[in-house]
């Protein structure tokens, strides 16, 4: 008989190792319970210490001894009582927002924008400023000086940051530790970019793909609320996709995984070499310059791609250039889906929010015309800057991993 490898006796242990857990310790059971309260708190807001353990399943004594340690090691606080009941008031309580705070980054050609929240996820304050006037050898310093601002916008001590998320146009060489697809970006480059950005914001630092943030922003607050199976393709100055497959994101081997500009498509000449370059494929079909030589095509003349699209939803002569626009998009789409084949497409940047409605309507059209699988084309639901909210639900993911690890 085959011997059963779940039930195979360990030479040391002497018992049988059946697969299944052993019990959890009393602290490794608090930090559990603990940590089910704390999102129950985030996602609720104020409960009583009875709401808690219904919630939970806990007895109302050991919710008690819960809230209590929690209290004292400063992660929640008492917020009013209820009114109107049978019965007396019962106390309420909140996750303490002074118990951490985080600052998400969002770097492009022509600024740093930065904002900062509490460990409630409520933005604080935001700071934004022109990169420009930049000298490349000063680019850490001074993004390290831009968040300091809004640290100070925020009436925060200067140390009082956690964790700091960088959204930006490019992703890090796990090999090498440098920035790669980043050329428009000069300062950006160092081979020690992250201890640079560590030592001079203050704080623990990730570098992450702006779009890749966009996603993580739509998949939490956004037009991918519930869903685990997208693609958000961005469609500003550049084109870029984002991957979400089970719910996380993909980021391929090296990280270059939805850098879909280089991406060959029908319609758009092949480049040889990217690296000398710098643009082709579906860029050269879709990115800024192709739209604004579109849209003047179509007797439309903007200073940028957003700008075209905005005058063109505009005017009824606008539909044509819409519409080419959209079946461009479309070719570039159809490549993604029919490798993905993605539950949903979730249309973001200045282009197609500029766009809206009428845009994503055409987009979903020409490419159920041309691909077989035909995903729901949704627009960006998430107001401001999707790279920036992003950048602060990954900063607030890693604080709170660390706060919320009680024993």
């Amino acid at each position: 008989m085959t011997e059963n490898p779940r039930t195979r006796r360990s030479p040391q242990a002497g018992t049988p190792q059946t697969g299944t857990p052993l019990a959890g310790t009393p602290s490794l059971l608090r930090a559990i319970n603990d940590r089910a309260a704390l999102e129950l708190l985030l996602a609720h807001g104020p409960l009583s210490r009875t709401r808690i353990g219904s919630l939970t399943g806990l007895s109302k004594p050991t919710a008690s001894q819960l809230l209590a340690r929690l209290e004292a090691a400063g992660l929640v606080v008492p917020v009013g009582t209820t009114a109107g009941g049978p019965g007396p008031n019962a106390q309420l309580y909140q996750v303490n927002p002074a118990a951490g705070y985080v600052a998400g980054v969002d770097v492009t050609s022509t600024h740093v924008r930065v904002a900062v929240a509490d460990i409630t996820g409520v933005t604080l304050a935001e700071h934004r400023e022109p990169t420009a006037d930049w000298p490349p050898a000063e680019t850490v310093a001074r993004t390290a000086r831009a968040v300091a601002q809004a640290v100070r916008l925020a009436g925060l001590p200067a140390d009082a940051l956690r964790e700091t998320v960088i959204g930006i146009g490019g992703a890090l060489d796990p090999s090498t530790g440098e920035l790669r697809y980043a050329e428009h970006l000069p300062g950006w480059h160092s081979s020690r970019l992250i201890a640079e950005l560590e030592e001079a914001i203050g704080t623990p630092v990730s570098l992450e793909n702006d779009v890749n943030l966009a996603a993580v922003a739509e998949q939490a607050v956004g037009a991918a609320a519930g869903c685990e199976d997208f693609v958000l393709l961005w469609a500003e100055e550049g084109i870029g996709a984002a991957i979400v497959i089970a719910g996380r994101l993909h980021r391929g081997f090296t990280g270059g995984a939805g850098e879909v500009g280089y991406m060959p498509v029908p319609g758009a000449p092949v480049v040889d070499d990217l690296r000398k370059e710098g643009s082709g494929g579906f860029q050269e079909l879709a990115g800024e310059p192709a739209v604004l030589a579109l849209a003047e095509a179509h007797g439309l003349t903007a200073g940028t791609a957003e700008q075209a699209v905005a005058l063109a939803v505009e005017s009824p002569a606008g539909e044509a250039f819409l519409a080419a626009l959209a079946d461009r998009l479309a070719v570039g789409l159809a490549v993604i889906v029919s490798v993905v084949d993605p539950e949903l497409l979730v249309l973001s940047g200045g282009t197609p929010t500029a766009g809206g409605e009428r845009l994503r309507a055409l987009v979903q059209d020409a490419l159920h015309r041309i691909s077989i699988p035909r995903p729901e084309v949704r627009c960006s639901a998430v107001p401001g800057s999707p790279v920036l909210h992003g950048a602060l639900q990954r900063a607030l993911a890693t604080a709170r991993d660390a706060l919320f690890t009680t024993r």
